[in-house]
């Protein structure tokens, strides 16, 4: 599910190209925070959940965020009545008592845009970014200074210090309409939507593109702040950035208590078609600034502001066809083709069915007259079916059973939704993810072989399945986009020097499905092999240690799949070599059972090499510290994990503690 969420943030935030709705994004990702809750020794540093979704264009510079940019909480409740729990929640919170005063709210809309934001030393305009991860942006600072609504300069006679002012960049609907007219009357793709548009407008490499796109601006906060007093309310701030000749929205106002909450909805939502600019939903927050540090945050959002989103926009149409779309990751999407219809701002066509039981569950059928919903999102989703319209001769969907890409077998575990290709080595839509895996650090370890360098090597037709790439010459690279001879050269020895790896890496590099590094060593120990691996069965594939059916018939499945066999020959023709060992059944190792949590940097290991020592003595590494936790090492500028294993009491140890910890152990250190 991480993974998931974060190739949809990466499609959302980085390729301004979103694949799913907001409203399924937003229901998976509370779903991962259940899990989270519900099995807190799960939780990682790198979970969506911890940090803003996004990342960082590798053209543009980066700029750290000071105060981190974070999002807020989304209400799931689309109607009034979500404000009526945004205010119970922060009375609750508050300790007030059921007859105490009205909290005061600043009300505003939520824009859709691409969050910015600016930094104003003594006044001038120096640094914008873009929201990056929350914690990285992207430097924008040169296309943002092409937007005349934004000032180059605060009016003010003795401005602050330091002001960061966050707020978000969007684009009029007359000015997308009139934009698109220009795009279509050129011969050129008209735009898809207003939110893309300007997103894209931002993080255009050439600030004279940003020039030509008519873009909106509009302050919504601070981060860091430095030589100016700041006021003590939210919407005080506000009027201050106006004041210092700030774009700020004037559809905002203070309210008092839930019902002023739920008018000020009800009034937006009245008049959100009439609006100039797409949004939403609206947004709540605190007023009052002591009580939102009060309140605090909770891990990514805080505890002092919700978005209330607004119903999504829906429309009848006919079915008038469903196929299946394969993910970068296998994953099979039913696709109803539709018969065109407007509905939130955009003409669709196309329309996700999410799985086979949801087609079921819905009863959807070729034929059928439905009900399409949109807000403001690519690929839009069926609601329902109107049955009382349906004809006779509607027909009903049959999942096929091999991959329309690659042919390989379409396999769906007993406990999934979702239907997956088994052709993971060979299947075009999974190559490039193949191949970024196959290439990454913890895997085959191919220096230089970037995302960018595959999307050109399978673009150009140089390199079908990971076998390929020890067939490519350094004057194969030479010929693409950005490579200099020097650097061709220098991916080709990358690949050679990855020739000859370890029996853990290449199984991982393989991208079974669910088959992950730690996964992949206590297989590899356990095989010593690989011809091994691939003759388990069952029975045997349940005796490594934390392997359970879902990962067996994973396995199997992969294993199973020709084309995956023949890929692995072509590897070991191409003179992919791993070390072999004699298999250690039942995790052997004088730490097998022992759990440890490495933190801080260590004085002379790196995280890599201190892992690598602990396993080899069969020790487990887990990334977050529990009461199942044995061990933590720990070293300069241990954090969290540190304060939380004092706190459970559990065995803290320093580099040399591990070492003398090892040497007890009987293992080499």
């Amino acid at each position: 599910m991480r993974e998931a969420i974060r190739l949809h943030d990466r499609n959302y935030y980085v390729l301004d190209q979103p694949t799913i709705s907001d409203a399924e994004y937003d229901a998976l990702f509370r779903e991962l925070q259940a899990l989270e809750r519900e099995h807190p020794a799960l939780v990682t540093p790198d979970s969506p959940t911890q940090r803003v979704g996004g990342a960082v264009r590798a053209e543009f510079g980066q700029v750290r965020h000071t105060v981190p940019m974070l999002s807020i909480r989304t209400e799931t409740n689309t109607t009034a009545a979500g404000a009526e729990l945004f205010d119970a929640r922060i009375r609750k919170d508050l300790g007030l008592a059921p007859d105490a005063a009205p909290v005061d709210y600043i009300a505003e809309l939520k824009f859709d845009g691409l969050a910015i934001s600016l930094r104003y030393d003594s006044g001038l305009l120096t640094v914008a970014a873009t929201r990056g991860d929350g914690e990285v942006g992207e430097d924008v600072t040169r296309n943002i200074q092409t937007i005349r609504a934004i000032p180059l300069r605060l009016a003010a006679h003795a401005p602050p210090g330091l002001l960061e002012v966050r707020g978000e960049v969007c684009m009029a609907r007359k000015d997308f309409d009139a934009l698109n007219a220009r795009q279509e009357a050129a011969g050129l793709k008209p735009f898809i939507n207003p939110r893309n548009t300007a997103a894209g407008a931002v993080r255009q490499l050439d600030p004279a593109i940003t020039a030509q796109r008519p873009l909106l601006f509009f302050a919504y906060g601070v981060g860091e702040v430095s030589g100016w007093t700041m006021p003590p309310t939210h919407s005080a701030l506000l009027d201050a950035l106006e004041a210092f000749g700030l774009p700020v929205n004037r559809d905002r106002r203070v309210v008092h208590g839930a019902r002023e909450l739920m008018a000020f909805y009800d009034t937006i939502a009245a008049r959100r078609a009439q609006l100039p600019f797409d949004i939403d939903g609206v947004v709540y927050k605190v007023d009052s600034l002591a009580l939102q540090r009060e309140l605090g945050f909770v891990t990514r959002e805080p505890r002092w502001a919700v978005a209330h989103k607004f119903p999504a926009e829906e429309m009848p149409t006919v079915v008038q066809g469903i196929d299946v779309q394969v993910g970068r990751t296998g994953a099979i999407t039913p696709i109803a083709r539709l018969a065109p219809v407007f509905v939130g701002g955009a003409n669709v066509t196309n329309a996700t069915l999410h799985n086979e039981d949801e087609i079921r569950r819905k009863d959807v059928r070729i034929g059928d007259w439905v009900i399409v919903r949109r807000a403001g999102d690519v690929i839009p989703e069926v609601v329902r079916v109107l049955a009382e319209r349906r004809p006779a001769n509607a027909r009903e969907f049959v999942m096929p059973t091999h991959c329309p890409e690659c042919g390989s077998a379409i396999v769906r575990p007993p406990d999934e939704a979702i239907a997956r290709c088994s052709g993971g080595l060979v299947c075009p839509a999974q190559r490039k993810q193949a191949l970024r895996h196959f290439a990454s650090r913890h895997a085959m370890d191919i220096e230089g072989l970037g995302e960018k360098l595959i999307e050109q090597l399978v673009d150009a037709g140089l390199v079908h399945t990971v076998a390929d790439l020890y067939k490519l010459k350094a004057e194969d690279l030479a010929q693409l986009e950005r490579m200099a001879d020097k650097s061709a050269a220098n991916v080709i020895e990358a690949i050679d020097a990855s020739r000859r790896t370890t029996l853990a890496r290449f199984i991982f590099a393989l991208g079974i499905r669910h088959v992950g590094e730690a996964t992949a060593k206590d297989l590899a120990r356990h095989f010593g092999a690989l011809a091994a691996l691939q003759a388990a069965g069952e029975a045997e594939l349940l005796q490594v240690r934390d392997v359970g059916p879902v990962l067996v018939e994973s396995i199997l499945d992969f294993f199973g799949e020709a084309h995956n066999r023949q890929v692995i020959a072509a590897l070991q023709r191409a003179g992919v070599r791993w070390d072999e060992q004699a298999p250690r059944r039942g995790g052997a190792g004088p730490l097998s059972g022992k759990t440890f949590v490495l933190t801080g940097t260590l004085p002379t290991l790196s995280r890599d090499e201190a892992k690598a020592l602990l396993e080899a003595a069969g020790a487990t590494i887990a990334g977050s510290v529990s009461k199942k936790t044995d061990y933590v090492v720990a070293g300069s500028e241990a954090g969290s994990k540190l304060a939380k294993a004092q706190a459970l009491g559990v065995a803290i140890l320093d580099e040399d503690g591990m070492h003398a910890l090892l040497k007890r152990s009987g293992e080499p250190s």
